[in-house]
């Protein structure tokens, strides 16, 4: 299962209660554009993954919640401005999570980003 925690900006992924992935630093959905928090399954992934609704590679995406994902992103998490709604990663982060993560696991997400 994978654990997003908006209100600590924080992802990590457990087996039971083993933790077999981070927890690592993230950046959620800004305001307008909330990472939607409850109960989801990756439904699909896609390595090299372009969005082509806001123009910019999403590389290593698993896809969990209408078009929102975990993606790595090139650029820096430490941002005042959030992402439009997926869950962000480095792209160091965002592969290793691609190597523990498969279609139909279940991913939780709680919390509030703050400023949102």
């Amino acid at each position: 299962m994978a654990c997003v925690d908006l209100s600590r900006q924080l992802t990590w992924v457990q087996k039971g209660r083993k933790i077999v992935f981070g927890a690592v630093p993230i950046r959620s959905g800004r305001a307008g554009y909330r990472t939607r928090a409850g109960w989801h399954k990756v439904y699909w992934r896609h390595k090299n993954h372009w969005s082509t609704l806001y123009n910019t590679p999403m590389p290593y995406s698993q896809f969990f919640s209408g078009g929102q994902a975990f993606h790595g992103v090139y650029g820096s998490l430490n941002t005042t401005v959030g992402s439009m709604g997926c869950v962000n990663l480095s792209v160091p982060d965002a592969r290793r999570l691609w190597s523990v993560l498969k279609k139909g696991d279940r991913v939780f997400v709680w919390g509030r980003r703050p400023g949102t």
